[in-house]
């Protein structure tokens, strides 16, 4: 892979944003890689009218209608996986990783802990098992992952810090959890470019509070830091709709290797 602009979006329902703004955003945006997540269906269960350069991979949830995630992409894998190669883990299709050339791309749904905690312990064991996974990933070549990790990392990445303490998204064991990835050496992109708050890529449909920039940031993308010096740009495209989350994303530069 010599170029590639990679765009990340929770679509919070692809057949919903297929009926919206999706083929005019894809064919305005151009990306090399479109990784999407919340895609609630499969590609036997929509009208695929995106161009064909792209390929298409797909991990599709064991409950119908849930969850899921998908990759578009230009160029061809070497190869694809789905799961983190743990079956208490890998039934609700979180996880798809793609293999390149030159690193891997993990598209990733974090668990959400729910309104009153019912899944923070599990979202703990899967944070563990997720980190893992990435590791052992990076022990063969860098890993660049990305998506919806519903959790706002400090007070910085959403609107109410203090407001919304202890509560899901924005626990301390949480935060702990994203925190490790950091500790483990992996890059948040956007904060390599941007210190400041506000910058948020997820608001409630209630009360206005997009309109307001009420938000979270939850939607990231993460690099291991022999990636960092490919890193040319990182965004979040906060003016598009379609979905409760907004698309972001990260530009990397070219590579002595091609694929």
């Amino acid at each position: 892979m010599i170029r590639v602009k990679l765009i990340s979006w929770n679509v919070n329902g692809l057949r919903s944003v297929l009926r919206k703004n999706f083929l005019d955003f894809l064919q305005k945006e151009d990306p090399d890689i479109l990784c999407l997540q919340e895609t609630k269906t499969g590609p036997n269960e929509v009208e695929q009218l995106w161009p064909c350069s792209y390929t298409t991979y797909w991990n599709v949830a064991q409950k119908a209608g849930y969850s899921g995630t998908a990759i578009f992409t230009k160029q061809r894998p070497l190869e694809v996986r789905r799961g983190i190669e743990m079956a208490a883990h890998d039934a609700e299709g979180r996880v798809l990783t793609a293999e390149y050339s030159d690193l891997f791309l993990v598209n990733v749904y974090v668990p959400n802990s729910k309104w009153e905690l019912t899944r923070l312990e599990y979202r703990q064991e899967w944070d563990r098992a997720f980190l893992g996974f990435l590791k052992k990933l990076e022990r063969k070549k860098p890993v660049l992952f990305c998506g919806d990790l519903n959790v706002a990392h400090t007070e910085l990445d959403l609107a109410h810090p203090k407001r919304n303490l202890g509560t899901h998204g924005f626990t301390p064991e949480e935060r702990a959890g994203f925190e490790a990835f950091l500790k483990a050496g992996f890059v948040d992109t956007f904060r390599e470019f941007e210190k400041g708050g506000g910058h948020y890529t997820w608001w409630s449909p209630f009360s206005d509070a997009r309109e307001r920039n009420l938000g979270w940031r939850i939607d990231y993308v993460l690099i291991s830091a022999a990636l960092r010096p490919r890193l040319k740009a990182a965004f979040i495209h906060c003016k598009v709709l379609g979905s409760d989350h907004c698309p972001v994303g990260v530009e990397l530069g070219g590579s002595a290797q091609s694929g």
